[in-house]
C-alpha cells in the first residue's frame, strides 16, 4: 500500500484509492460487524452502493461467493482500483440519488456513503421498495458532525480566507439523522429491523494521523475548492488545532473515536 502525501493533487476532482486505503484494516471493521448481521444465506444478487476501491465488494464476494455482485460509486478511480481488485464482479459509475436498479436486488449493501446523501425519509423507504419480501437493505453510516474533528474542519473553513468559497461546503454539510427517525421511516416497511451504534476507537499515528485519515475522506470537499498553497495552510492549522484537542499517549498515538449507526432492515 502506498502510503502517500496526505495533500493529494486534485483531492477534490477525484476520490484517491490509495490514500482512502491507507486505513482499509479500520475502514473495513465497520463494513465486517454489519455484512456479519446481514440475515441472508444466499443471495441472488446484490448491490453495493458507494463500493469505492472495491473492500467491501471483497467482504460480499467472501460471505456469498456464488452472488452476482453489482458495485456502484462515482469515482472512475475508485472504480478502476475496484475492477482490478475483484474482476469477478461488476462495476458501474452511478450515484445514490440515482439510483433505479435493473435487477431485482435480494440485498443493498450501503457501507459508508449513505451519510452523503440527502432526504433520508424518503431515500430509506425507496431503496426498501426495491426489494423483494426477504430482501435486505445493510446500512452503515458515520455519525461523526458532532465529534470534534469534524467541528474543527467547519472552523477553520469560516475562519480563514477562504471562508466565501468553503462556506457552501460548511452549510452542505449533511447531518444525520438520529436512530429512532429512521425507525420510523423503517419500520412501515419492514418484517424485522435492527439498528445499533458503535464507536470504534482508532489508534492513529499522532496528529499527522488524524490528518491523513480525514484527507481521504471528509477533508476532501473542504480542500478541492483551494490553490495548493490554500491546502497547506488549511491541513497545517487543522494539524495545530488537532493537536489541541487530542491528547496524544505517552508513545505518540492519538486515540480517535469513531462513532457509527448500523441499520439491518429485512422486507
Amino acid at each position: 500500500m502506498n502510503d502517500m502525501a496526505v495533500s493529494p493533487r486534485h483531492p477534490h476532482s477525484d476520490w484517491n484509492p490509495a490514500l482512502y486505503l491507507k486505513f482499509e484494516g479500520e475502514r473495513a471493521r465497520a463494513a465486517r460487524d454489519l455484512l456479519a448481521e446481514v440475515p441472508l444465506s444466499a443471495p441472488a444478487f446484490a448491490y453495493d452502493l458507494g463500493c469505492g476501491p472495491g473492500n467491501s465488494t471483497e467482504l460480499l464476494r467472501r460471505r456469498y461467493p456464488d452472488a452476482e455482485l453489482l458495485g456502484l460509486d462515482t469515482s472512475e478511480a475508485m472504480l478502476a482500483h475496484a475492477r482490478e481488485r475483484l474482476p469477478d464482479a461488476h462495476f458501474q459509475r452511478e450515484g445514490v440519488d440515482d439510483f433505479r436498479p435493473d435487477h431485482t436486488p435480494d440485498l443493498i449493501f450501503a457501507n459508508s456513503v449513505l451519510q452523503f446523501t440527502e432526504a433520508h425519509e424518503a431515500l430509506f423507504p425507496r431503496l426498501m421498495s426495491y426489494l423483494p419480501q426477504g430482501g435486505c437493505l445493510a446500512v452503515q453510516m458515520p455519525d461523526t458532525a458532532r465529534e470534534a474533528a469534524h467541528a474543527l474542519m467547519r472552523m477553520i473553513a469560516v475562519d480563514g480566507p477562504w471562508r466565501e468559497r468553503l462556506m457552501p461546503v460548511v452549510k452542505s454539510r449533511a447531518v444525520i439523522a438520529d436512530a429512532q427517525d429512521y425507525y420510523d421511516w423503517l419500520r412501515p416497511h419492514c418484517a424485522r429491523l435492527e439498528l445499533w451504534r458503535t464507536t470504534y476507537v482508532h489508534p492513529l499515528d499522532g496528529a499527522q494521523g488524524v490528518v491523513d485519515w480525514f484527507a481521504g475522506s471528509a477533508l476532501r470537499p473542504f480542500l478541492g475548492p483551494l490553490s495548493e498553497k490554500e491546502r497547506e495552510s488549511f491541513l497545517a492549522s487543522y494539524r495545530r488545532e488537532i493537536i489541541k484537542e487530542y491528547v496524544p499517549r505517552p508513545d505518540g498515538v492519538i486515540l480517535l473515536p469513531y462513532p457509527r449507526l448500523f441499520i439491518v432492515a429485512v422486507r
